[in-house]
């Protein structure tokens, strides 16, 4: 049976009864991404019924998708019109960085002020911006939750093939030819129209740069250097991104992807991997587990969840910990009333139980959340293993935190477009990494 995910439509809900006649301005309006179930939706809602039942306060919230949500927001900033907080899934690599740069974001330290000694420095790292007008760094957006790079599969299929998940290589090469071999031996021996890789080649999508950025950290390639400048100047940095955009693209070229590759959108490998067109796929959050919760025999023993392989050095991989905000506008009317939402909202016993509430779709920011055993325990066999890498603190943050012209690298795709070149228009990776390389220097110099 074919398996969709939902809730990718535009959706606006108004929580609050609010009367026409109401002041506007006392009205907490809150705009955040349409999630991927029902259940993380109704989690919030609820959250924020009963934040309004303590305090008395009114909160219009809104749904959006998740594109349509940044492109929607930065329209109303430059109209001076922004909603007070804004939570989008993107924001915290193509939109927050650059906002905090040019003053459009309000600080908020006095919000994480109580529970700083709860994040750890990497997170606290991901909302840590420069303020240009300011001249210096301040907190200026709050850790919400995280999400880790993943590769899920179907075990069933694997078994079909006659192989198991102790069968998959831990070495970089010998991982990714055994899901060749699963796409061989299940198109040849079972007739089954299957590929056996689902990586994103679309020019224009999250998950093709999100997965991209994953294997540049494979290669050990660093596009930026300790003080954020760039190093794409380096030979070894150019042929660092040669090698990965020849790498990424050759499973296409092989026929492991499929042909609509090129033109997925956002959720479209999720959906290929859930309708079995795919073996595999790599994918940022665990909404794919998220999407068939509800289902315990799929969930927990057909749906498989397992992390990257060893680097080709032979190294343990390092995860890009990508880490979501939320942030009061600085145009805001109701700055202070954002900020004791929001501080309501991280505290532990609120946020633990939302995102758990939501399917445990993201993972926790806050220490005092992951003491919860939910996080840990063995018998979910998808949260407990993308629990791993943030327990064992094998992560790294997205380039945007050491310098926010980065987030214009992404907002450009500009990854997603060369590799999209290399298999759409036949472009050598050599000419696709100096046009990207050429792209990103020009990016840099104009950003002021």
């Amino acid at each position: 049976m074919a398996i969709a995910i939902a809730c990718t439509n535009s959706t606006e809900t108004n929580l609050s009864s609010v009367n026409e006649s109401s002041n506007e301005s006392q009205v907490l309006k809150v705009w955040w991404d349409k999630g991927y179930t029902l259940e993380e939706d109704e989690a919030l809602q609820q959250l924020v019924s009963r934040w309004e039942q303590q305090t008395g306060n009114k909160v219009k919230l809104s749904f959006y998708n998740n594109d349509e949500l940044s492109q929607k927001a930065q329209r109303a900033i430059q109209a001076g019109s922004p909603p007070d907080i804004l939570m989008n899934d993107n924001a915290d690599r193509v939109l927050n960085p650059r906002l905090a740069w040019e003053g459009k974001l309000a600080d908020v330290s006095d919000a994480i002020a109580p529970v700083k000694q709860f994040y750890p420095d990497t997170v606290l790292a991901s909302v840590y911006f420069y303020n240009n007008l300011k001249k210096q760094r301040s907190y200026y957006a709050i850790p919400i939750h995280q999400g880790i790079p993943h590769i899920f599969y179907w075990r069933d299929l694997l078994k079909l093939a006659g192989r198991s998940e102790q069968d998959i290589p831990q070495d970089w090469d010998g991982f990714w030819k055994f899901w060749q071999q699963m796409q061989d031996t299940l198109q040849t021996q079972h007739n089954r129209k299957i590929y056996g890789i689902g990586f994103p080649i679309s020019a224009g999508v999250v998950d093709t740069y999100e997965i991209f950025e994953q294997i540049l950290e494979a290669y050990d390639v660093q596009i930026l250097d300790s003080q954020g400048q760039l190093r794409v100047d380096d030979p070894k940095v150019r042929q660092g991104i040669i090698k990965c955009i020849d790498w990424y693209t050759q499973f296409y070229k092989q026929g492991y992807v499929p042909p609509e590759a090129i033109n997925w959108l956002n959720p479209d490998n999720n959906r290929s991997l859930l309708n079995r067109l795919i073996v595999m796929t790599p994918n940022n959050s665990l909404s794919i587990p998220a999407a068939v919760r509800q289902q315990p025999d799929v969930y927990r023993y057909k749906l498989g969840t397992i992390g990257y392989p060893n680097k080709p050095s032979g190294k343990p991989m390092r995860y890009l910990a990508l880490v979501k905000q939320a942030v009061v506008l600085a145009d805001s009317k109701n700055q202070k009333l954002a900020k004791d939402f929001l501080a309501y909202l991280i505290q532990p016993e609120i946020i633990g139980s939302f995102l758990k509430a939501a399917g445990g779709r993201f993972l926790p920011v806050h220490k005092l959340v992951w003491k919860d055993a939910y996080w840990t325990d063995t018998s979910d066999p998808h949260i407990s293993t993308a629990a791993k890498p943030v327990i064992q603190e094998q992560t790294r943050l997205i380039a945007t935190a050491q310098n926010p012209a980065y987030s214009l690298v992404l907002k450009e795709s500009i990854w997603s477009k060369a590799v999209n070149k290399v298999v759409v228009n036949g472009v050598a990776p050599e000419q696709a990494a100096d046009e990207a390389i050429a792209q990103i220097k020009q990016i840099f110099a104009q950003w002021q």
